[in-house]
């Protein structure tokens, strides 16, 4: 290997950047796509054994690509992580956090991945998530528990855990992440993050899933910037040949909606949770933060809660991941040939899967009736303003181990209930949510608020966060060990 190589970007230089920072070094030669791959190598490999946030290194893959050349773009060269759910990289490992998947090898790309190929971002490793995504903390059997890098006796969250704690810790700018009950939103707020959860049918799963969970799951990023994330969702929206619908096109390039502050917005602020839980002080604190920042940017806030059927959006959420719980073990078993055992599973995914195989087809369809009649409420709310601004999550940080989902359902169902007593609403609705770093507690822990639009108008999220992270940035608000890891 050449000394050219092996070369790598400083990372004290490297850290100032976001992606579209990034590629534009590479495209103007300053630094080589392979500095860059090597500056996120180097710092996996010094702060990893600490935060254990990368569970599997995908280096000559991502060798491989630079070796065939990158296509040009406005991330391209920029290292990148896969989040180990459902998403295939061919070649690689694709657990899922599950022992029940530890020797899986992904044969083909996902469409995702495929289009992140395309876009020039290089996949160098796969990040930790929860068992099949099921808990709002990233702590397996398989792999352990990710840290949090603001303090590490704290969860990153859930379940796209070890993605925000790879952008927090520095090894990337930018990494993938899903969403099926907040699991891009949650960790983004615990790690002082953007997270945006795009509209329902925005981007593909396939082509093995035309949907996560009867239509509650979908993917995008956790990201340090607010231009970052527009620019890979501009990369990778649309639907796929044969998925059985999309989201409705945008206007215009999420990148410059980004970079346009919105007009006066209408925005109803909700603070009561949506499954009757207490939120935590600090994260109304962020709310009421956020609130006054909106209006001194001359939005029209008002704090009003939608009138929903509550009982019956819990009930519902219940069946939806209950039911994709027992189809996802009993497609795996198809898969792999072979029959489950209690013993490669937690013990919450193995009771949600007995729980899901018990339900009748009618219970799915009375749940898809109630995500409908949501949609209706929620669409009718929406005419009466443009966004709703919320707490991310009901439950402030939590030490590792709390809500391990090894843990009986009944020691952790009310705290895990107030992780998603926000979340999880806009994975029924559809609707893109984001949460958003503008608030610090007085011990410097980040905690995230959550905007939410109309169904797919992303356009006015990208907006707001362009406007907010204008009027208070956070780039450069980083835990201390990552700060001290550049100096």
């Amino acid at each position: 290997m050449s000394a050219a190589s092996t070369r790598s970007l400083p990372f004290s230089t490297y850290l100032e950047y976001d992606a579209m920072g990034l590629a534009s070094l590479v495209q103007c030669g300053e630094v080589s796509a392979a500095e860059l791959l090597n500056t996120a190598l180097e710092r996996t490999a010094e702060v990893n054994p600490t935060i254990n946030a990368v569970v599997g290194l995908c280096e000559a893959s991502a060798r491989e690509q630079l070796r065939q050349g990158l296509p040009e773009g406005a991330l391209s060269g920029v290292p990148f992580l896969l989040k180990d759910l459902f998403i295939d990289l061919e070649g690689t490992p694709t657990t899922s956090g599950s022992r029940f998947l530890q020797h899986n090898v992904a044969r083909h790309d996902s469409v995702v991945a495929h289009r992140y190929r395309q876009a020039g971002l290089l996949m160098f490793g796969k990040t930790h998530s929860s068992e099949f995504g099921a808990s709002g903390t990233s702590e397996t059997q398989l792999f352990g528990a990710t840290r949090n890098p603001w303090d590490l006796r704290l969860s990153a969250g859930g379940s796209s855990g070890g993605s925000a704690a790879a952008v927090a810790a520095g090894i990337t700018p930018i990494a993938n992440a899903s969403d099926a009950a907040g699991s891009i939103r949650i960790p983004a707020s615990y790690c002082g993050l953007f997270g945006l959860k795009p509209t329902r049918g925005r981007v593909p799963l396939g082509p093995i899933r035309f949907e996560g969970a009867s239509g509650l799951a979908t993917v995008h990023a956790i990201t340090r910037s607010v231009r970052d994330s527009a620019a890979l969702l501009d990369a990778v929206d649309g639907s796929a040949s044969g998925d059985l619908y999309g989201a409705p096109a945008k206007s215009r390039p999420y990148l410059q909606e980004a970079a346009m502050d919105p007009p006066p917005l209408r925005i109803a602020v909700a603070a009561l949770t949506f499954n009757n839980t207490h939120t935590s002080p600090d994260c109304l604190s962020a709310m009421n933060d956020a609130a006054q920042l909106c209006t001194e940017l001359g939005h029209q806030v008002e704090v009003v809660q939608p009138q929903l059927e509550l009982d019956r959006f819990q009930h519902a959420l219940g069946v939806l991941l209950d039911s994709a719980a027992a189809a996802g073990v009993q497609q795996l078993q198809r898969v792999l040939g072979r029959k489950a055992q209690l013993a490669e599973f937690e013990r919450n995914t193995w009771a949600a899967a007995e729980r899901g195989a018990r339900l009748l087809a009618t219970d799915l369809l009375a749940a898809r009736d109630s995500m409908y009649a949501l949609h209706q409420q929620m669409a009718r709310f929406m005419t009466s303003c443009d966004v709703v601004l919320s707490p991310t999550l009901g439950l402030d940080h939590f030490e590792i181990g709390t809500l391990c989902a090894s843990l009986p359902e009944a020691d952790i169902r009310e705290e895990s209930a107030r992780i998603i007593a926000y979340t999880a609403l806009y994975n029924f609705t559809g609707q893109p949510a984001m949460s958003v770093p503008l608030y610090w507690t007085a011990d410097d822990l980040p905690v995230g608020v959550m905007f939410s639009a109309r169904f797919a108008d992303e356009a006015t999220l990208f907006r707001l966060a362009g406007q907010l992270e204008r009027a208070r940035p956070w780039f450069h608000r980083l835990p201390a060990s990552t700060r001290h890891a550049s100096s």
